[in-house]
């Protein structure tokens, strides 16, 4: 009883992480979104393919082989933050306005054990809704996999995988964070 109890809490003060992270980033507190961040996270969003139903291997590129929507580090996540703080990214003016939404969260593992969490690997679904201008919309929807890790009384994301639903991208640039 107390390994649930303890693993409720977890997914609870997970659960409020990643609102706070949404609120950031629906805000373009970016900064304060690159402080959540580990130094040497991984920030990957491959490429869906249409594959026949018996080759669901091939369904997304590869990390580091193929070509990606996102495979980035810290570097290049604080690149974007500095050139969209510039005022003059052409793809944000004027800037957007974004609501993130998170669900279906949940505990894939926990370590070194619930009573001490370290790292916790998450699992969630995602919407994103993205409007500029008068007339740009665009919704993106998929599944994402994260990797926090404590960093002393905090937690940082430290791997981000994010699967998009849709395998031809709609959206004239991904310009918005996930």
């Amino acid at each position: 009883m107390q390994a649930e109890l303890q693993r409720l809490v977890l997914k609870e003060q997970i659960s409020e992480f990643f609102a706070m992270e949404a609120d950031l980033l629906d805000a373009r507190q970016f900064d304060d979104w690159l402080a959540l961040l580990a130094d040497d996270i991984s920030y990957w969003m491959p490429i869906a393919r249409n594959v026949a139903s018996d080759d669901e291997r091939h369904e997304f590129t590869s990390e580091g082989v193929d070509a990606n929507w996102m495979d980035e580090g810290i570097d290049t996540l604080r690149q974007r933050v500095a050139q969209l703080a510039t005022g003059i990214h052409w793809a944000e003016q004027p800037p957007s306005r974004t609501t993130h939404m998170i669900s279906n969260l949940r505990i894939l593992s926990v370590g070194p054990d619930i009573a001490d969490p370290q790292t916790v690997t998450t699992r969630c679904r995602f919407l994103l809704y993205r409007n500029r201008l008068e007339t740009e919309q665009d919704v993106f929807v998929g599944k994402r996999n994260d990797t926090l890790r404590r960093e002393g009384d905090e937690w940082r994301i430290a791997r981000r995988e994010i699967y998009l639903d849709q395998n031809v991208m709609l959206a004239k640039n991904i310009s918005v964070f996930f």
